[in-house]
């Protein structure tokens, strides 16, 4: 029940970063003096709609997205005559692209509220975090009760015993390379009796003998099994909490750090089309490939399950800069490709005037739609790609 109430609520989340992301273009284009003909959250059949002044509102059957019908947006658009002087494509360069970062700045102005509240509610992450494998907190192993819980235990465990520290580093298992916590899971379970580490401490390399307790444990999905223990969680840096006025500086600084991760994880992209394929025919998932809405809102359930609220709104906040930074790229048909547009006019147009000829036309965004087809086509696929490794091979919360 609590996974399926964070799943909707992630998504109404997502939905609502959408819907103030249009509403940041139809602001900018009111203030700017442009006609916004329609404003509407979803696509598909229309659900409901209403007037108020020259613009349309109204909510869709599919919550898929949304959209703001600025009149002329493009040279192509039908006007009525009326609406001729006030055509998006004939105003100044400014109001232009002050319409179309204004969706942008909204994504942006959004994650910067919700790390704010992260900031006084939870704490703000280190973005820097420990290695993988690298070990935490210790304790003794905790045997499973009929209702699938662990019970109370004390004294020390198998990895205290062998002598093993906080912030050590686990290259290899039994002898068995690790690189991932889930890795390390997975083969230190497999351990009966004793069995070896190969750690890093202090830039030195040891091998560490362990001696596993053999427990009853339960996963997420499927039955329960006997696996090897020895008491040990990963190790990650704690977040810290700030006042409201102390947050204000601090959220400003782990907004440009974050934006500057943002960036590296967009620009990765491409190179993640060969992990996703690899999670959809069967293959591990790589924690750091993107999820869709499907693969985000489930994130956000398993969140809401664990009473992970924090965590929650970083990965909310962590979406609406990333929508922010993709619709910054140069292509069509998103801001960044108008964005484009608006700037090559002018340059034109500037060189045009030093060379004493008047203003040129419009873009002809005619001999543009091949492009827009080929990104539309290449981004749709990828974003199915996406979706199906959300189906078939989610990223889960370890």
């Amino acid at each position: 029940m609590v996974f399926a109430l964070g799943f909707a609520l992630f998504a109404l989340g997502i939905t609502i970063s959408i819907a103030l992301h249009e509403c940041g273009h139809m602001w900018a284009a009111q203030a700017t003096g442009m006609k916004v003909r329609r404003y509407f959250i979803g696509f598909g059949p229309k659900v409901f709609s209403y007037r108020r002044g020259e613009t349309e509102y109204g909510l869709k059957a599919l919550p898929l997205g949304g959209f703001c019908d600025i009149a002329g947006m493009t040279a192509l658009d039908e006007l009525e005559p009326e609406d001729l002087d006030r055509a998006m494509y004939r105003q100044a360069t400014w109001k232009r692209l002050f319409v179309m970062f204004g969706g942008i700045a909204m994504n942006f102005l959004l994650g910067f509220i919700l790390l704010f509240i992260l900031a006084v509610g939870w704490g703000l992450p280190q973005l820097e975090q420990p290695p993988a494998t690298a070990l935490g907190s210790m304790s003794c192993v905790a045997t499973e009760t009929p209702q699938k819980t662990l019970n109370p235990c004390t004294g020390e465990g198998p990895a205290q015993r062998a002598g093993l520290q906080r912030g050590d580093v686990v290259k290899a298992v039994n002898g068995v390379e690790v690189t991932t916590w889930a890795q390390f899971q997975a083969e230190t379970q497999k351990q009966t009796g004793t069995f070896t580490y190969t750690i890093e401490r202090d830039g030195t390399q040891l091998t560490v003998p362990v001696t596993a307790e053999r427990v009853v444990r339960t996963p997420k999905e499927g039955p329960s099994r006997e696996v090897g223990a020895v008491g040990v969680g990963p190790d990650f840096a704690e977040p810290q909490k700030y006042g409201p006025i102390a947050a204000i500086p601090a959220t400003i600084s782990f907004t440009g750090d974050f934006f500057v991760e943002t960036v590296k994880s967009l620009a990765k992209m491409p190179q993640k089309v060969t992990a996703l394929w690899e999670a959809v025919t069967g293959g591990e998932r790589d924690p750091e490939t993107p999820v869709s809405v499907y693969g985000a809102s489930r994130l956000g359930g398993e969140t809401a399950e664990r009473g992970l609220w924090g965590m929650f709104i970083l990965i909310l906040a962590s979406l609406n800069f990333f929508l922010g930074a993709f619709n910054l790229l140069p292509l069509l048909p998103l801001d960044g490709g108008h964005i484009a547009v608006v700037l090559y006019e002018k340059i034109r147009n500037t060189v045009r005037g030093w060379r004493g000829k008047a203003p040129a036309g419009p873009v002809d965004y005619l001999k543009l739609l091949p492009l827009t087809y080929v990104a539309v086509v290449v981004g749709g696929a990828f974003m199915l790609l996406t979706l199906a490794a959300d189906i078939v091979n989610p990223i889960t919360l370890r």
